[in-house]
């Protein structure tokens, strides 16, 4: 993998030729800009660059435009253009923050306000906005007012595409597209020198679970160059946080960077805020852990009515267990296969990367603990025909053997076999969890056939079945057959696009899955309900690495407790009772729903729809023949001969993507080929077909739904009940859209 994205290199060299351009910039008498970094050498501080917080860029292709709106300095003219164009930093009059933390997922809106301070009065220009999110972030909705002579405004709307007369409108220039894979980026059409440009952003975040806590981390860092020029401007900053865990316990708090001051405390809910007039912008990313105090595990069942948008009308369930703080209870004994893939593509940094996370792994073994390691390209190489206690010699041997076996130059990929070696391997396990550790950067044509074998091997194993864990590199691997492979062998997933990630990636993975204190988990349906469906369907073990939060739908009548019974580590049972109650201050649409499209797209996958049709033809309530018509005919679309026109600006594909063939069959290293923007986000775009698409839209509302292209329509209902749930709040993995209103 390329250690430097192409797009995020580009992106960083036209912010510092734009803070060359600045200097043009005459602010008045005795008034002169925050000193910035100038230098055109970016070999040690090109990352500087890369914004750190929501910004907001002028983009300029012609020099000649920079000046200040207000005081003209009546520089020389500037001949020639910027090519690519220069991105100069707009100066920030306000900033906020709210975030919401709902279990283990953070819902954050950031708002803010810029000037186009650097264009010349009179003058357009394109402004570039730039939003860091934290850790399996997710963009839900933009808010655009932008203060010109002309006030317009823009706000996020669902769009339709799959029979849209005005495709012929869409612009394919990529004007969203990620510079990193935590920074994503869109355009905002010609803004007028002068203007101010007020934005809200709103994006989910995981909540990494780490030694019994929750660390939210939010980027919230502000370089000194956004700072307005004069005296007497004031400067802002507000950041409120609220904390709903949904548990019934008691939540104490370990840190924070901001000088929160509490507003209100009760048993599971906390609120904060700070607010402050600063002489700088905060310099710091908001960072904020706490913990759900409890010596021993405990859980709980949540329920809450469909939303009135919501085409699947059968009331919704959480299921949640907590391993406990106080590790009070035993960790099963583990039998470990590491199945690395060492083809051509992974050769360098990613196989460095990867080679010192396993060692790290194997280190974390107990001497009674067992492990193999299996490595393939179009051959397997096992490291021993048997597994090997975790003892220091045999971890010795296997860091001799990883040395001499990653060099290999061969550029196949076969993952069927060490898969299928790696299960006998483990076929006679009974009082341990075995585990199998898959690590790819590519695809290949059997993986419906591999996931199908890898049933047939859990169906027919020994007594406790192994547990699979994948993990991906890159964009090239089909992350839903990974994720599929996961949830079948009940097991986690986990990916990173950049190969400095991988050993944190896989580290925290490998705790995940080796700090298992509750296996074989099953809940007990009571016989008041008609029918309840799990997501995922089979249920993963509990970890000391993380929680377990299941979600689902049911029919009938929930009592008042639910029995979930367990394997212990000492292989007795254990059986608990679930309180079961009604949630009414927490929004499962906003916190389930991309959970419940990431499954059922893997199960379409899958399945190419034949499962999902059977499912559906028993449960569906809606005929499929009206299923689209009646959608329309509850929303009200813009009418014909509306004055106002609509242009619409492709800002790529957001979804993780279903693997690209061509690409690891030519051994290309993830990233190494990554072209430059505007044509970047086509990776995405190519990879994977879009669910739903968003816009920008200050003169329309439409909804849109678009499905997969594998897919059936009885698949496509199914993911058409989600995306609709969401109405206009929420879009997972999905295409963005900008559309530009006259």
């Amino acid at each position: 993998m390329a250690e430097k994205s192409v797009i995020a290199d580009e992106f960083s060299s036209s912010v510092s030729c734009g803070l060359m351009l600045s200097k043009r910039i005459y602010y008045g008498k005795g008034a002169s800009p925050t000193p910035a970094l100038m230098s055109r050498s970016l070999s040690s501080t090109e990352s500087c660059y890369l914004p750190k917080a929501v910004m907001a860029y002028a983009v300029v292709s012609e020099p000649s435009a920079v000046d200040n709106p207000d005081v003209p300095s009546y520089q020389p003219y500037v001949h020639g253009r910027c090519e690519p164009p220069a991105l100069i930093p707009l100066h920030m009059h306000e900033v906020s923050m709210e975030v919401d933390c709902w279990m283990d997922t953070a819902f954050v809106t950031a708002s803010g306000a810029w000037r186009v301070h650097c264009i010349m009065a009179g003058r357009r220009c394109d402004c570039r906005v730039a939003v860091p999110m934290g850790e399996q972030g997710s963009i839900r909705g933009v808010e655009v007012d932008i203060s010109e002579t002309e006030k317009s405004s823009y706000n996020s709307k669902w769009v339709t595409l799959a029979d849209s007369k005005d495709m012929e409108k869409v612009a394919k220039s990529g004007d969203g597209f990620f510079l990193t894979p935590h920074i994503y980026t869109f355009r905002i059409p010609q803004v007028e020198g002068g203007s101010y440009v007020s934005i809200k952003v709103c994006w989910s975040q995981k909540l990494p679970y780490k030694d019994g806590q929750f660390c939210l981390t939010v980027p919230f860092s502000f370089p000194t160059y956004v700072i307005p020029v004069g005296k007497k401007i004031p400067k802002r900053e507000k950041i409120q946080l609220n904390v709903n865990s949904g548990s019934g316990t008691e939540l104490m708090i370990q840190c924070s960077s901001h000088p929160l001051k509490e507003l209100s405390r009760e048993v599971r809910k906390l609120s904060f805020v700070y607010e402050a007039e600063v002489p700088a912008w905060s310099t710091s990313d908001l960072d904020f852990a706490y913990t759900v105090t409890s010596s021993d595990l405990f859980g709980g069942v949540l329920l809450q009515s469909p939303a009135l948008r919501d085409f699947d009308e059968r009331e919704m369930f959480c299921l949640y267990l907590f391993p406990g703080n106080m590790q009070i209870r035993r960790v099963f004994r583990r039998e470990v296969v590491f199945v690395v893939d060492i083809s051509q593509s992974m050769q360098g940094l990613p196989i460095e990367n990867v080679k010192n996370a396993l060692l790290a792994s194997l280190s974390k073994l107990n001497p009674q603990d067992s492990f193999n390691i299996i490595a393939f390209n179009s051959e397997s190489h096992l490291f021993s025909p048997t597994m090997v206690l975790a003892t220091h010699g045999s971890i010795l041997k296997a860091t001799q053997w990883l040395s001499s076996n990653i060099l290999t130059t061969d550029g196949g990929t076969n993952i069927m076999q060490p898969l299928k070696q790696a299960m006998k391997l483990l076929s006679d396990t009974s009082e341990s969890i075995p585990l199998v550790f898959l690590i790819t950067d590519g695809s290949v044509e059997d993986e419906r056939e591999i996931c199908n074998v890898v049933k047939g091997c859990l169906t027919s194993g020994g007594s406790v079945s192994p547990r699979i864990f994948t993990f991906g590199i890159g964009l090239y691997c089909n992350h839903y057959f990974l994720q599929m492979l996961a949830q079948i062998g009940r097991g986690h997933y986990d990916c990173t696009y950049n190969a400095d990630n991988i050993e944190l990636r896989m580290e925290r993975l490998f705790t995940t899955a080796s700090s298992v204190v509750l296996a074989d988990i099953t809940m007990n349906i009571p016989e008041n309900l008609v029918s309840l469906e799990l997501f995922p369907s089979r249920i993963p073990d509990l970890s000391f690495g993380s929680p377990l939060i299941m979600s689902g739908r049911y029919k009938g009548d929930f009592p008042d407790t639910i029995k979930v019974k367990g394997r212990l580590a000492d292989m007795s049972t254990f059986i608990m009772d679930l309180k079961v109650q009604n949630a009414k201050d927490m929004s499962f649409d906003r916190i389930l729903t991309r959970r419940q499209i990431d499954i059922l797209t893997c199960h379409a996958w899958l399945s190419e729809s034949k499962e999902l049709e059977d499912k559906t033809v028993s449960k569906k309530k809606v005929p499929e023949p009206m299923l689209l018509q009646e959608i329309f005919n509850k929303i009200s679309l813009p009418k014909k001969g509306d004055s106002k026109t609509q242009k619409l600006v492709s800002l790529g594909c957001l979804g993780v993507g279903f693997g690209n063939l061509t690409a690891t069959a030519k051994n290309i290293p993830p990233g190494a080929n990554e072209p430059k923007s505007p044509e970047g986000a086509e990776i995405l775009v190519n990879a994977a077909t879009n669910c739903c698409s968003l816009v920008l839209d200050r003169c329309c509302c439409m909804c849109c739904i678009q499905t997969l292209s594998y897919m059936n329509n009885q698949c496509y209902i199914v993911l058409t009940q989600l995306c609709t749930a969401l109405a206009c709040c929420e879009c997972i993995n999905c295409c963005y859209e900008l559309c530009e209103c006259f």
